[in-house]
């Protein structure tokens, strides 16, 4: 049996408020708890999107009712919210930044927006961006040029790998995260999983991105799943939105590069556990451990997976390792395929 810390997923979708159709804070964090995550960061882009003080205590009292592990709630920057947010950074995860396509209204488009962000929002607290291609290129730029640290979400293609490992070369306060759906899927996978079923923000890039990833994992300081659940109708019908579930595949999925070679077992650790704490400010949940029956083999299947959504883009795949146990604050909280956390026995860490 392999004993781990408790997992932390730095980027979720709980969907609630807005949307829990799709996921709400019981359903999601008990597929956290399944997968071995014992904390759980939320992004802003609810409905309403998490941008004020309202807005922030209405998606903390979702998150207290309905957290069955610990977790923090993240800002989102709008274009004129940049005061109101900093004000807030002390109760937040961190400040996210949409400069790509999201899943609401919080895109920022302005330079004038993004630049006020970073020069007001506090230095000792994170601020990650969603920013691909020419927009990551922008926003490390404005972050060092404004003396600010950026945490770069889902990394997923070649040419962005290799930015972030040039800023660091240079001694850029910068530092990201890559999704398990990019690390094991690319393009080559979409006419099998069907083209709505496919959709995800960033896009599945090619094979040749993928493995740029693998090859440059000594810049990655992070795993991250980006679960963001949508129902199967959703997804199959004439405007699929973007998104995957991964909170309940990304452990096994990650074993199976540890048992393949391709990732160190230390490196796991170091990616789920000890990167985000050190990012994202977060202390060592204590007496919380996590076992897993490496060697155990399951097939993957959305029916049976606790995420509302019910779905997920390794459908059939034959995953090794599966979570067994997990123990959050000396109580047990997970046991072979049954969740013991009753609903709102989460804490928020950022409290």
């Amino acid at each position: 049996m392999l004993r781990l810390p408790g997992l932390i997923d730095p980027h979720v979708h709980m969907r609630e408020p807005g949307a829990t159709h799709k996921e709400d804070w019981a359903s999601g964090t008990a597929a956290a708890l399944a997968g071995g995550f014992t904390l759980v960061l939320a992004m802003p882009n609810t409905q309403p999107p998490v941008i004020d003080s309202n807005s922030l205590a209405r998606a903390r009292a979702c998150a207290e009712a309905g957290a069955r592990c610990d977790f923090g709630l993240f800002l989102g920057g709008s274009v004129d919210n940049t005061s109101q947010a900093a004000a807030l950074a002390g109760r937040s995860a961190g400040l996210k930044l949409y400069l790509d396509q999201t899943y609401g209204p919080l895109r920022l488009d302005e330079l004038t927006s993004i630049a006020g962000h970073l020069s007001r929002w506090p230095s000792s607290r994170p601020i990650v961006a969603h920013a691909e291609g020419r927009s990551l290129a922008m926003v490390m730029a404005l972050a060092y040029l404004h003396g600010r640290r950026l945490h770069v979400a889902h990394i997923s293609r070649a040419d962005e790998i290799g930015l972030v490992r040039l800023a660091k070369q240079r001694g850029w306060r910068v530092t990201c995260e890559v999704a398990p759906h990019h690390l094991f899927l690319c393009a080559d996978d979409v006419p099998a999983l069907g083209p709505g079923r496919a959709e995800v923000r960033p896009r599945l890039a090619s094979r040749a991105d993928q493995q740029a990833l693998w090859d440059n994992m000594d810049v990655v300081d992070c795993f991250a799943t980006d679960h963001a659940p949508h129902t199967l109708a959703e997804k199959d019908g004439p405007n699929p939105p973007p998104g995957f579930p991964g909170l309940e595949t990304a452990l096994a999925l990650l074993l199976d590069a540890v048992h393949d070679g391709r990732l160190p077992h230390a490196a796991l650790v170091e990616r789920m556990v000890k990167g985000p704490r050190r990012i994202f400010g977060v202390r060592a949940q204590t007496q919380t451990v996590v076992e897993v029956d490496e060697h155990a083999r399951w097939e993957v299947r959305g029916k049976e997976l606790h995420s509302r959504c019910g779905w997920s883009p390794f459908e059939g795949r034959v995953l090794r390792g599966r979570v067994v146990r997990v123990i959050l604050r000396g109580q047990e909280v997970y046991r072979d395929g049954q969740v013991l956390a009753a609903p709102g026995c989460g804490r928020n860490v950022f409290a």
